[in-house]
């Protein structure tokens, strides 16, 4: 199967230059449905579903290639070689920040700008060396053992969480029914590997222009984390968006597009 039908590909818009969008943990292409319209004007847009997410197909989920964040970033790294993109524009949500700052470093060649929208390297609390993600041990073990245990209900528990709207009740109601789409046992590994990853000493080999986005508050990413990402990638701009929630590209678009674009412009 051809790589556009692998990872349900849509292109629209006819700019010169590309935008390649790729959405968070549980989610979907659509998410981006209030960002797009906006740079489509301008630019080529590239819009995929990650692998095990949304309209991909699942068949094709190797429990083995996905064990890291690497087998999604050498997906990223194919979508670009299969299309014949010119250096894009990389807009990563969550963790597929994270994913794309890994196919920068895999092939910077293929990149003109990395957007990381709410970034997280390492969630866990590191005491030793003041490093501050968000989680302690526990915490993540804890979250282990109720996807476990129940998937359906850690989903209608966490994403009010993520959302951090609660005077928008309906973000946390698209995250909670796009997470319940997904097959199970594939979200259930997507998770543990999302919250397990230490990306930590990927971020100084970074050489692309990169803007790291960090909301405020965001409860799966304390403002240190953006700061951190901010001071370990050189050749970076940190913007701090005064809105509530891990999820600004459905809570507050507007103020995502304003800081994108003033990069972009750049």
């Amino acid at each position: 199967m051809n790589v556009i039908e692998k990872y349900f590909v849509n292109v629209l818009g006819n700019g010169t230059e590309t935008i390649l969008f790729a959405h968070g943990y549980g989610c979907n292409q659509s998410m981006w449905r209030y960002v797009v319209p906006e740079f489509e004007k301008t630019h080529k847009i590239v819009l995929y579903d990650l692998m095990g997410c949304g309209n991909s197909k699942t068949e094709y989920y190797d429990y083995q290639k996905y064990s890291s964040l690497n087998g999604h970033a050498q997906d990223v790294l194919d979508i670009i070689e299969e299309l014949k993109l010119p250096p894009v524009i990389f807009v990563g949500h969550s963790v597929s920040a994270m994913i794309g700052l890994l196919a920068c470093n895999k092939k910077p060649e293929k990149f003109s700008h990395l957007v990381m929208v709410c970034p997280n390297p390492y969630f866990i609390n590191e005491p030793s060396s003041s490093y501050t993600g968000g989680f302690s041990e526990q915490d993540l073990k804890e979250i282990s053992e109720s996807l476990d245990s129940n998937y359906l209900g850690w989903t209608s528990y966490i994403t009010p969480v993520i959302a951090g709207t609660p005077d928008k009740p309906e973000v946390a109601e698209e995250l909670k029914n796009s997470f319940c789409r997904n097959d199970p046992e594939i979200a259930k590994h997507f998770a543990k590997i999302s919250f397990g990853s230490d990306l930590r000493a990927e971020l100084p080999h970074c050489k692309v222009k990169t803007l790291v986005i960090q909301t405020v508050p965001d409860a799966l990413a304390p403002v240190s984390v953006g700061e951190y990402v901010h001071k370990q990638i050189s050749n970076s701009t940190l913007k701090i968006l005064h809105t509530p929630g891990h999820a600004p590209h459905l809570s507050d678009p507007k103020k995502l597009i304003e800081v994108m674009t003033e990069f972009l412009s750049s």
